[in-house]
């Protein structure tokens, strides 16, 4: 294998743990050469995957190595996209949990490889994007059934205070300052602006 090796892990959130997806590239690549992202799979606008493609990153005859294809996107059309980048640019892209894209054949033979590795991504790509629809439709189902009960979704609508409208037509006559109504109210500067609009 020539050239420099890289690996790219991602995760949809700053709460989840990259920590096995590093473990799993570690056996092929040094934790240094190792970029990571926290962000959605569903678009491919993340510093870290961009910075690969930039003038920094990835040049020819280099390998990227990911943990599974999931990792480059969601989205099976933005999955062929990054496919064709990689082919187009001569990277050698390859994906753990596909052991077909880590064999290396003699030169002059990789269209085998590419040929079983087509068919896989095409088949891989398509569950990877079902997999964000379901996700997306039970997140949706999830939202309907809460309104369906009553449930307010987002932030709580903020109370009245119990003399609010009394204060409130002072402070508009300028009877009374707004510090004056927040501190005989105990309410906060954002709560009292907020009430303003609302009243």
């Amino acid at each position: 294998m020539s050239g420099k090796i890289m690996g790219y892990a991602r995760v949809s959130s700053t709460s989840q743990n990259l920590d096995r997806q590093i473990a799993e590239l570690e056996k092929y690549v040094s934790k240094s050469d190792i970029v990571i992202d926290k962000a959605s799979g569903k678009d491919l606008n993340r510093c870290g995957f961009q910075a690969l493609k930039g003038p920094l990153g990835l040049r020819e005859g280099d390998t990227l190595i990911i943990k599974s294809l999931d990792r480059l996107s969601r989205n099976k059309s933005d999955i062929k996209g990054e496919l064709e980048w990689f082919k187009d640019h001569h990277i050698n892209l390859q994906i753990l949990d596909l052991p077909t894209t880590m064999i290396q054949l003699p030169k002059g033979q990789e269209w085998i490889r590419d040929m079983i590795n087509n068919i896989i991504i095409e088949v891989m790509s398509s569950i990877a994007e079902q997999e964000r629809i379901t996700i997306r439709q039970r997140q949706r189902e999830g939202i309907d059934v809460a309104k369906a009960k009553g449930k307010h979704m987002g932030r709580p609508k903020l109370e009245k205070p119990a003399e609010w409208d009394k204060y409130y037509e002072m402070w508009k006559k300028g009877d009374i300052t707004a510090k004056r109504v927040m501190e005989i109210l105990d309410i906060k500067k954002t709560s009292f602006y907020k009430l303003t609009k609302e009243s």
